[in-house]
């Protein structure tokens, strides 16, 4: 499998959740742009390995409040075990009924060096969480605590989150438009693709501005677009 090098994780905070699923169509994967998360907080693109969280509906005789003192309640202990540079990516079952998690919590992620949450439920605490500086996603505000309708299962399992399979270690990458999911066998030549994919878009970008048509620019289909191309790219040094 893939490492998520220094190198890579520059390359895809370049990189846009469209040209991404644009490159990972063209294999064959339609279901990795998650469904329902935004971003709370503007900024640069959230790069990570998937760190996970699962929960299961609640039930009244396990879900109390006293519940948060044991140490191996699998919330608490994923937030102080997420490593650095990761993504934690809690799986709610697309219930934003209460919270999956509040601004303390992300706040001591962020402390920790995590490079971002996901969930496809909701926080609580957003206006503090829209302050701090690390990228989070929901799908909506939810003041709840979490022990009305969420149990803590598991951390770093397989979930779904957004309608989508997160497997540990996949490479989560969210923007402004939202959150995929790579996986992360695929994640090198995927970013090598995407990185020339960015680079022709920014072309045909500036073509269209300047009035060209879109026939035979994108896609590509004249010949005479590679070699407008070629020159563009070494005339701006890309």
């Amino acid at each position: 499998m893939s490492k998520l090098t220094p190198e890579l994780r520059e390359a895809l905070m370049n990189i846009s959740t469209a040209t991404l699923t644009t490159a990972m169509f063209k294999r064959g994967f339609r279901n990795i742009f998650f469904q329902g998360p935004q971003r709370l907080n503007p900024g640069r693109n959230m790069v990570g390995e998937a760190y996970t969280l699962r929960y299961i509906p609640a039930r009244e005789d396990l879900d109390l409040l006293e519940s948060f003192a044991d140490r191996s309640n699998p919330q608490r202990k994923g937030v102080e075990e997420c490593p650095e540079g990761a993504v934690f990516v809690i799986d709610s079952r697309g219930d934003a009924s209460a919270a999956s998690a509040g601004g303390i919590l992300v706040t001591r992620l962020q402390t920790r060096g995590v490079a971002g949450v996901v969930t496809d439920g909701g926080f609580r605490d957003t206006p503090e969480i829209s302050d701090l500086d690390m990228p989070a996603y929901h799908s909506r505000p939810s003041a709840p605590t979490n022990l009305i309708s969420h149990h803590a299962v598991a951390i770093n399992d397989p979930i779904a989150c957004g309608g989508v399979s997160v497997f540990p270690g996949d490479v989560i990458v969210g923007d402004g438009e939202g959150v995929v999911c790579i996986p992360a066998h695929l994640v090198e030549e995927i970013t090598a693709e995407c990185v020339d994919m960015t680079i022709f878009e920014d072309f045909v970008l500036e073509m269209v501005q300047d009035g060209v048509s879109t026939f035979g620019l994108y896609p590509p289909t004249d010949p005479e677009t590679a070699e407008k191309f070629s020159a563009w790219r070494q005339r701006n040094n890309r």
